[in-house]
């Protein structure tokens, strides 16, 4: 059956249901893209290192990359395809494995056009500056 609701007797697990208190600003993309990595570590030493990405969207992507780092540490991603560089920070530090460890980054900037995918117009909008108090 698709699209349609059928309990499995075998299974009594269930999903949780995960509410995200903002909705994503852009969709994400599947995809392996080769792009250089660069910056400094949290050791404090440059590193310059070839990656693949896992999930790419106009925001930025989720990565392999075998360093030590923490949320917060700003590096550069270049991609070789596009011919384009972008300064990203490090959002999320996931479990690493025989590829290495899962790095999310946002970009500085918007870049659209980094990842050489066209993204719908309303995933390319800059994200909304919060209210300044007076």
């Amino acid at each position: 059956m698709i699209d349609g609701i059928r309990k499995l007797p075998q299974h009594s697990f269930t999903m949780t249901e995960v509410n995200y208190e903002k909705p994503r600003r852009s969709s994400r993309m599947f995809m392996r893209v080769r792009v250089m990595a660069s910056g400094k570590n949290t050791d404090g030493r440059k590193f310059r290192e070839t990656c693949e990405t896992i999930v790419i969207n106009a925001h930025g992507a989720l990565l392999y990359l075998n360093q030590p780092l923490e949320n917060g540490l700003l590096i550069v991603l270049a991609n070789p395809f596009t011919q384009e560089e972008q300064e990203c920070r490090i959002v999320f530090l996931g479990e690493a494995n025989e590829k290495g460890q899962r790095v999310g980054v946002e970009f500085l900037s918007p870049a659209p056009r980094f990842w050489g995918v066209d993204f719908s117009p309303a995933d390319c909008v800059a994200p909304e500056e919060p209210a300044r108090p007076i």
